[in-house]
């Protein structure tokens, strides 16, 4: 099935990006609030709002909850593959979150995300929220093993007692599970 279209000779469908605005002042669409968009990776790459944060996350009930922050956006991520959104050069002047699972494969999405937009910065993926949650502790089945370098040392520590099962074999804490105060409260502190 992969490569259909081209095979056939017909369009191929286009990437496309869901974005949720957070800012209440921002009205991309009139006399609509916060709206949940998706559009076309190159229509969403010609974007000319006020947006100057942006939070990216993997899970959509987490994309759906933020909470309203001025000059912001939430983008629900794709895991793996960044190609439609790296069009987007005007994200170069935003400052970006990636909030992941707390897990081996969301540190290399992490790094992935990186090699498109260096200056990301992860939040709610390090060790006091992982402590913070331990009730809510899964397992990992298929952990990623690489070698990452595009993350902070924090991040690094972090992924490679994952990786190496210096916690728990397997350990993961899925972003959907942390309590929403805890959640505010850091979002707050940006």
């Amino acid at each position: 099935m992969a490569r259909f279209a081209a095979r056939y000779g017909f369009v191929e469908k286009p990437a496309r990006i869901r974005f949720h605005i957070l800012d209440p002042e921002i009205q991309i669409i009139a006399g609509i609030c916060c709206p949940d968009i998706t559009l076309d990776a190159g229509s969403f790459s010609r974007l000319t709002i006020g947006i100057r944060r942006v939070f990216i996350t993997e899970n959509e009930i987490n994309f759906l909850a933020l909470p309203n922050v001025l000059a912001a956006m939430a983008v629900f991520g794709s895991g793996y593959g960044w190609e439609a959104l790296a069009r987007s050069r005007w994200l170069d002047r935003c400052v970006i979150h990636y909030w992941g699972d707390i897990d081996t494969h969301g540190f290399a999405i992490l790094d992935q995300l990186r090699s498109h937009f260096p200056h990301v910065s992860s939040l709610l993926m390090d060790r006091a929220t992982l402590e913070a949650h331990t009730a809510f502790w899964g397992r990992e089945d298929k952990p990623q093993r690489n070698d990452l370098y595009r993350l902070t040392p924090e991040e690094s520590d972090l992924y490679d007692a994952l990786r190496d099962n210096r916690i728990r074999e397997g350990l993961r804490l899925e972003q959907e599970h942390l309590g929403f105060g805890w959640v505010r409260e850091r979002i707050d502190q940006l």
